[in-house]
């Protein structure tokens, strides 16, 4: 199929097309009703399991104690039998190695019954511990090519649920995913580690403060999923968008986003059809998602879940990112997740929005109403703050990735300077600490509206600052960096452990100021925030983290500004990194070598496949486009010059200015492509670092130079000659 053909046939599919889904009727099936109905959930296990393994697995899913392996058998056979009374045929292990994605081997629940016949198995062997190919994962050196052995082990405090295919149904369990040898291969495996010294250190302090609780205490994750949707038909003429998951070519259409009518805008009908689907899909699986919106983009989208513990949370947002794909499949789209899939516009990010505590205590970083009196309150603030600014590095480098790097600094995103936005209240309730005289809190004020028919609105102590990477916004921290298709369980984990060691530190400094006497207590505590501030406040602004003045700013502070992913994975083997995450049991010094060396093979593999992209899509489609216009262009000039000799006009000559222009293109791009192409295959490197160096130096603004020039041309050149669809159509035809 021509490139223009597939234009034409995109646009036909779209104009004519009809849903095949039924519609959703939710009065016969009630949200209320289907919620959580394809989890192995707690009240399942209530009904389904003795009283006495029950409560054992209760015991090691809130407190974290050991799971007596002699019940593993039976948790096991109830869930096969809830499992396959729901027409399940198979079981996984669902793991999250280090490519970013989801795992899975399926396997059956039949076997052989040595007659001829096949008895259903699912022991607690097989529920608890499963094998993988370990050498096919990406490792960083931690396996050689001959050493396969993987193993997964059952996450319990994340519960088994069901997937639904059109071909079957799969019982899926996750599970951690680690090495013969016991080292890490996941991103699951730290995060529970960071639990684990969060809540040893939290408790210290908790303690200090006489607050009492039988409950660990976690981290909790709220993460609002930003991305576009278009039609699928597009994607089949842009390879582009097929294999790198963004436009490397595409002019930029009359209208945009300057005219932000688009977010909070009303759906479209297809969009808000194929969004109900999904939250269907996803209440099945009992993930709580509650908002759904316009964003600022054309054809970009959000949807975002409330509050569950940060494990969860993290295992339900890969969750979401599947069903998503999935179900736009079904409404005749395609579900862009990359960070920057159109040049222009904005790109989609993943706010993962943090706080810690439990249910007895609530949320540890809830201010009241009256923050200056809230002295634990304060001291988990300033934990926070002191971890910001000893470790903001590593921090960003979990949200370094090559196409992460297209969306940072951005106007939809903060800068890659790691500072945290406190608003007026707080930043005020410190400096009074601070200089020793605390009179009050700022409270909320009334916002008279001027309409005599709605009541004065309460307003917040403090605005929201958009430009934040790191934002107090009430009673937890929004972290804005973090992109749209990443993983947000390495982001969950450094702040796990940031926030451990800044408890640590602050524990051990309380007990040591008050000698065991709580009449020393609030003395103790003006005294380490007096400290903590003096040392750490350089990482707190609550300004505009776009403008120049905060770039230079950042820099006389001390704070650092990696730009783009090569910088900040250098963070990961920082011997303060090492350190951090050596002290509190997270990764070892070899596990966070090989995540560095696999994240940096990745940015340059990413890189690498995108210029070949630029190649062949220039020479293949771009380039033959242009010739065909430049011929047509040189049919009209010589047509014209032969009907002026007809006439005998020998002083009209023909305008050759387009036809010109198009020829200096073409010329100027050729030669750019192959400019690109002598870099791409010439590089020679020491090491991995030295290569996504000369990608980021050398490749990068290659691929630049070949867009804009490609880009021109199609300003110029027809639309019945252009093969690609344009920025245009895909955005905004629905």
């Amino acid at each position: 199929m021509s490139g223009s053909n597939a234009r034409s046939n995109a646009i036909q599919a779209i104009t004519s097309y009809k849903s095949e889904p039924a519609p959703l009727n939710f009065a016969g099936a009630r949200p209320t009703e289907i919620y959580g109905c394809n989890v192995f959930s707690d009240k399942v296990m209530k009904e389904r399991l003795p009283r006495v393994v029950y409560r054992s697995l209760r015991e090691t899913i809130e407190r974290g104690r050991h799971l007596d392996p002699s019940l593993a058998d039976i948790v096991a056979s109830a869930m096969k039998d809830w499992a396959i009374e729901k027409g399940a045929t198979h079981f996984t292990h669902v793991f999250y190695p280090l490519t970013g994605l989801s795992a899975e081997k399926h396997d059956s629940f039949l076997s052989p019954d040595g007659s001829g016949g096949v008895i259903t198995e699912f022991s607690g062997k097989m529920l608890s511990q499963g094998e993988s190919d370990a050498s096919s994962f990406p490792s960083g050196g931690l396996r050689s090519t001959f050493e396969a052995r993987g193993y997964t082990a059952w996450d319990v405090t994340s519960p088994a649920y069901l997937m639904e295919y059109t071909s079957g149904i799969v019982l899926c369990i996750p599970t951690a995913f680690l090495s013969w040898t016991g080292v890490a291969l996941d991103r699951k495996t730290p995060l529970l580690r960071s639990n684990q010294a969060l809540n040893r250190q939290a408790s210290r302090i908790l303690r200090l403060f006489d607050k009492k609780t039988d409950l660990p205490i976690v981290s909790f994750a709220g993460l609002e999923q930003e991305f576009f949707l278009i039609d699928r038909n597009f994607v089949f003429g842009r390879p582009d968008l097929l294999i790198a998951g963004r436009t490397l070519f595409g002019a930029k259409p009359a209208k945009g986003q300057e005219f932000e009518d688009q977010y909070y805008g009303v759906m479209p009908r297809r969009v808000l059809s194929c969004l109900s689907e999904t939250e269907l899909e996803l209440y099945k699986l009992g993930i709580p998602v509650r908002t759904r919106h316009n964003e600022v983009a054309p054809s970009q989208y959000e949807i975002a879940p409330v509050f569950e513990a940060g494990n969860l949370a993290i295992d339900h947002n890969q969750l979401m990112m599947t069903v998503l794909r999935n179900v736009s499949k079904r409404h005749g789209l395609t579900c862009l997740l990359h960070e920057k899939p159109f040049l222009g516009i904005n790109g989609s990010g993943k706010h993962l929005n943090y706080s810690i505590g439990n249910a007895e205590v609530g949320s540890l970083f809830d201010p009241g109403d009256t923050p200056h009196e809230n002295a634990m309150f304060l001291v988990f603030l300033v934990a926070a703050i002191r971890g910001l600014h000893k470790y903001g590095g590593l921090l960003r480098a979990t949200a370094a990735a090559a196409s992460n790097d297209h969306r940072l600094g951005a106007n939809e995103a903060p800068p890659a300077i790691m500072s945290m936005f406190l608003g007026d209240q707080l930043a005020d309730v410190l400096e009074q600490i601070r200089i020793g005289k605390v009179h009050g809190s700022r409270g909320k004020r009334l916002m008279n509206v001027g309409v005599d028919t709605l009541p004065p609105l309460p307003a917040d102590p403090g605005d929201r600052n958009r430009t934040s990477p790191f934002a107090f916004t009430g009673n937890r921290f929004e972290f804005r960096a973090l992109g749209s298709s990443m993983p947000a369980s390495a982001t969950q984990a450094v702040l796990n452990t940031i926030m451990a060691d800044s408890l640590d530190f602050a524990a051990t400094r309380l007990e040591r100021l008050t000698e065991g006497d709580p009449g020393k207590r609030n003395a103790a505590v003006h005294t380490l925030i007096q400290e903590i501030m003096e040392e750490h406040s350089a990482v707190i602004f609550n300004g505009d983290g776009y403008s120049e003045v905060w770039h230079q700013e950042a820099e006389r502070r001390g704070l650092p500004n990696y730009r783009t992913t090569p910088e900040a994975l250098m963070a990961y083997t920082s011997p303060d990194a090492i350190d951090l995450y050596g002290r509190y049991n997270v990764l070892s010094r070899t596990e966070l070598k090989a995540r560095q060396e696999i994240y940096i093979e990745q940015y340059c593999k990413t890189i690498r496949t995108e210029a070949n992209l630029v190649i062949r899509m220039a020479r293949t489609i771009v380039y033959p486009a242009g010739l065909r216009y430049q011929r047509e262009l040189a049919g009209v000039c010589l047509d014209m010059c032969a009907i002026n000799k007809e006439l005998n006009r020998p002083d009209r000559q023909p305008d050759t200015a387009l036809l010109d222009q198009v020829e200096s293109l073409l010329a100027a791009l050729r030669h750019a492509v192959d400019g690109l192409e002598a870099v791409l295959e010439n590089g020679e490197y020491a090491n991995s670092v030295q290569e996504a160096h000369h990608y980021r130096v050398e490749v990068l603004p290659r691929m630049e130079e070949v867009r804009a020039l490609a880009d021109n041309l199609e300003t110029l050149t027809p639309e019945d000659l252009w093969p690609l669809p344009s920025y245009q159509e895909m955005l905004f035809i629905k």
